[in-house]
Order: C-alpha cells, then structure tokens, then sequence
C-alpha cells in the first residue's frame, strides 16, 4: 500500500493478526507441514464465500483439509502468507502483487487465476456518471494500483483523460483533462462503499461493492469490461510453494465446473470466471 493509507489499515491489520492468526499455529505448522489443513488468507466477498463453498461441497472427496481465514485489508493476507501463518491467499490481481512484492520486498506468486471482480463508479446522489456537477467530489481507493485502475476507468469513459504512459501507478497528478473539474478523495479501499454519503461518486473494488449490498452488474453508473481484463483474482502461495500437493487440490477445485457454476449463479455476472 501506499505511505498515505489510513491509521484503519494498521488497526485492521492489527486486528486481523490478533483475532484471524491465532488459531492458525506456527509458521513451521501451517506453511511446512503438508500434512496439516492449509490454511487460506481470504477477503470476506467474493473469495471466502467461493473457498467455503469448496469446503462444504468438494475438499472433503477431494482428500483437501481446508481451512478459510478472513481478512478485511489488502495487506495481511500477503504478509502473513510470506510468514508462512497462512499457506496460501486468494484476494487480490496481479498488478497488485508485483506492487506489493517490489515496495515490501516479499516473494508471493499466483497459482491459479479464478474470477474477475469489476471495478464499478456508485452514487447515492446522481443516476449516471453525465450527471456528476462541476467540482464533484470523487472517492478512489488510495493504494498505487486500485487508484491507478479507477482513474482508468474513469477515462474510459471520457470523464477525464490521462497523460501518456500514465501506467499502474497513475495518480491524480497524472491527470490531463479534467473536464467537469473533478475533485478526487483517496480513501482506503475497504472504506470506498462507506464514503458514499459523503461525496459524489466513489469507485469501489467488486467485493467491497458487493459486501455493501451493492449489485455492480445493476447499480455501478461506469463498470469495468472483462474483455482483455488484466484483474483477474487468483489463488497466490509465497514462492517455493506452488507444488504444495494441498495447493495443487485447492487450485483444481477453484477452477471446477462446480465453482464455475456457483459463481454464475450466486453473483449473477458481478463476479465473473476467468476459466
């Protein structure tokens, strides 16, 4: 994550440690011991839902022992992950990780791409994004990647237009067209939905919209395409770990027919597979 983020991401994270890690053993027992559950960092929507599914309905005649740690930030899963208090993660794309491996110096790699969560522009206050006043006020998440992904989407749809070679890490300072005159607040990525009533628009992550109550094929004003979709959510092992016979079951089953159909029926294209 960026310097900037919140007090909330450190207390979270503490919190998250405090009551998500203490069951989860050693790191000898958890990343080591093959023979043990393995245990998956994973956000509360879309990803837990998707491994407790799995675990109710198929690890069991799978021979998989399957353990799900919830976790509200974007920053423990990975951290605990290169610890070794969890064997494997499921929250976050790819862009994300190589930021976060290259600012914190860890070693996290994908396994298993599983589904697309788009990003989406929601308001309590207009009913399109045209409808945005001069000087709106305008909520993206304050990590370097997410912000970079919102001011994209933001330009796709001729709302403001980025500089050349404005990549992963744009920011509003990259912005060179700013028609409507927008005001950007950069908030945590947890905290987009919450920040709803106090601006006018906020893009927010898939699982956070939908954690919130909000339906993204329905209710976003601007929704990010699946086509050519470089933010695709995948199942993540610290490196050194990817033939780990229980990510090896883990990975089969997140992309069964079984999960594939369950994501289409409970998410009815707000999440949506990418095998």
């Amino acid at each position: 994550m960026r310097n900037t983020a919140k007090i909330t991401t450190a207390v979270l994270a503490a919190g998250a440690l405090t009551l998500g890690l203490s069951a989860c053993g050693s790191d000898k027992d958890s990343a080591s011991d093959t023979s043990g559950p393995l245990i998956v960092a994973a956000s509360p929507t879309p990803h837990a839902e998707i491994l407790d599914f799995i675990k109710k309905n198929l690890a069991k005649k799978a021979g998989l022992d399957l353990e799900v740690k919830e976790f509200q930030d974007y920053i423990v899963p990975n951290t605990a992950t290169e610890d070794g208090s969890v064997g494997a993660n499921y929250f976050q794309n790819q862009p994300y990780l190589d930021d976060f491996n290259k600012k914190r110096g860890t070693h996290i790699v994908p396994v298993v791409t599983v589904h697309l969560e788009p990003l989406g522009l929601y308001s309590h206050k207009v009913k399109s994004a045209d409808a945005l006043k001069s000087g709106a006020t305008v909520a993206v998440p304050n990590d370097a990647v997410n912000e970079a992904r919102a001011l994209k989407l933001l330009a796709s749809k001729g709302l403001i237009t980025l500089k050349d070679g404005a990549g992963t890490e744009a920011t509003p300072q990259d912005i060179s067209k700013n028609p409507k005159n927008l005001k950007f607040k950069e908030v945590e990525a947890a905290q987009t939905p919450r920040s709803l009533d106090d601006v006018d628009a906020a893009v927010i992550n898939g699982n956070y919209a939908i954690a919130a109550d909000l339906k993204p094929a329905k209710d976003a004003l601007v929704l990010e395409s699946a086509k050519n979709n470089p933010y695709g959510n995948f199942l993540a092992v610290k490196k050194g770990n990817e033939n780990d016979p229980r990510v090896k079951k883990l990975a089969k089953l997140l992309t069964s027919p079984e999960v594939k159909k369950f994501i289409e029926d409970k998410y009815a294209g707000s999440v949506i597979p990418s095998f």
